[in-house]
């Protein structure tokens, strides 16, 4: 049996009504009312699809053993890197084995779909590994376009397996045709789309009917069996006349997602079947779907499992756990649609070392330290020489995994004259639980949310961006657990 083992969605903290883009750009492109409804989800200034990508795959992994995972599959339209495997990035941030197999999927929104296929290929070919399959995706559309009303920012995560499955496999069907209605091309920063009845009408209003209908044939499956159909689609009038010609019953329909995330590219089929699996009982069976470019349609069939499975209520908390962006311009500032003017500390050199980042690369990636095995003194960065007085021992050292035991604050300060794009910039000195010290930044909160010994947990985030050599650093920050632990 080869199927989910764990899964996991990641929504950003931050959340954009999406009235307040209208009341903005509204006098431009009136006709965006139609999809001021709701709220779209939006990736701090720090985060990207890898970040995302990690931060869900952190989530899904927490319980599983890293030793098992033999790859890892990464499905993004927003990858940061054209020429670095950002796969391999997210695997180090997970901190997995680099006797790993690795490998990016792009230039679809179902490649997120077809990532998950590709792990549960490898976990069908070897005998007791796992494979990691996430997409996430951070889309931008136009000032005053409806994709920049429908877009948001998120990522999912599976863990994919044969023991301990949750949701067996139990099929796949595929279309891939050059059906052209959004197009991004390699030097573009904003979606472009086609006439909008084309993308309904000619799209989804017959692909994914196409598909749906091809893997019931395939597997002489009725309809009316299925739990849950869950398909992306962000226009509900679409949606609705889709459900008429398949005949699904209203409580066979997944949400959507659209009212607190909005559509979140090559993730969200993979988010709202991670939605799905919250309340999922044994013997029911899920048929995802994805769209872009053609269709992957996958069958499972939810186990016994599923009910010893923990903390089941991932993607939800993700919902609930959210703060208002009440300005339009922050969210024009961070995401590079509008220049803005962060003073001269902002042209300092940003080179990075790749010599010096290869050495440290499970200190930077993984966040390792390392603990004595003599007297068991931990320390970061990883040392060779013992930092206990007493000790003192030499290359007796063994990795300290520190990035899922949190610590605590022993310093902070605001800073206003640093250069950012998220004024004030907040860091200071945080203790290791277990032992270790280091200067970091502070990250989704405000200042009244510190105090000096308060908790934090630690998130994969970006460090800075080189614009002059169009390269992103990743590093890790500290985020006080008061603002993760209120929305779960």
């Amino acid at each position: 049996m080869v199927g989910i083992c764990s899964y996991a969605g990641y929504i950003p903290r931050y959340r954009l009504d999406r009235m307040t883009v209208f009341s903005a750009m509204g006098w431009f492109n009136p006709a965006t009312i139609m999809n001021a409804s709701g709220e779209k989800a939006v990736a701090n200034f720090d985060e990207d699809s890898i970040t995302m990508a990690a931060a869900a795959g952190l989530k899904c992994t927490k319980d599983l053993d890293a030793e098992q995972f033999g790859a890892v599959y990464f499905a993004s339209t927003t990858a940061p890197f054209k020429e670095r495997q950002n796969a391999t990035i997210v695997a180090g941030a997970l901190g997995l084995n680099e006797e790993i197999r690795a490998a990016d999927f792009a230039g679809s929104l179902k490649s997120g779909t077809t990532a998950l296929l590709a792990a549960i290929e490898y976990a069908a070919m070897t005998e007791g590994e796992m494979a990691l399959a996430c997409a996430a995706d951070c889309r931008l559309g136009r000032a005053g376009s409806v994709q920049e009303m429908v877009f948001g920012d998120g990522g999912a995560a599976f863990a994919v397996g044969s023991a301990g499955v949750i949701a067996e496999y139990k099929g796949s069907y595929s279309i891939s045709c050059d059906f052209v209605d959004h197009l991004r091309g390699a030097n573009s920063k904003y979606d472009r789309q086609w006439e909008e009845r084309w993308i309904r009408d000619v799209g989804y209003d017959r692909l994914i009917p196409q598909v749906i209908g091809g893997i019931c044939k395939k597997y002489g499956l009725q309809l009316a069996e299925l739990a849950k159909v869950i398909y992306p689609c962000y226009y509900p009038g679409a949606r609705k006349k889709i459900n008429h010609k398949l005949g699904l019953r209203p409580d066979q329909v997944q949400d959507d997602l659209m009212m607190d995330a909005g559509d979140t590219g090559s993730a969200h089929p993979l988010m709202m079947l991670a939605a799905a699996l919250e309340t999922a009982s044994p013997g029911e069976k899920l048929l995802v779907v994805s769209y872009g470019n053609g269709c992957d349609a996958l069958l499972f069939e939810v186990t016994a499992v599923i009910e010893k499975f923990p903390n089941r209520n991932r993607v939800s908390d993700a919902v609930k756990n959210n703060i208002e962006l009440a300005s339009y311009l922050k969210y024009l500032i961070w995401r590079e649609m509008l220049p803005v003017e962060i003073g001269m500390r902002g042209e300092e050199e940003k080179l990075t070392r790749w010599s010096v980042a290869w050495r440290s690369r499970k200190a930077i990636l993984s966040l390792q330290g390392t603990r004595c095995r003599q007297c068991g003194t931990q320390q970061y960065p990883p040392q060779r020489i013992c930092v206990n007085p007493d000790c003192g021992a030499i290359d007796h050292m063994e990795p300290a995994a520190l990035a899922a035991g949190g610590g605590k604050i022993v310093s902070f300060t605001s800073d206003l004259l640093a250069a950012t794009t998220n004024p004030p910039a907040i860091y200071g000195t945080v203790d290791f639980s277990g032992g270790g010290r280091n200067m970091m930044d502070f990250t989704d909160c405000v200042l009244e949310d510190l105090k000096v010994g308060g908790p934090v947990s630690f998130t994969f985030r970006i460090k800075y961006i080189d614009p002059r050599r169009d390269t992103t650093f990743y590093f890790w920050k500290a985020v006080p657990v008061k603002e993760v632990t209120e929305g779960g």
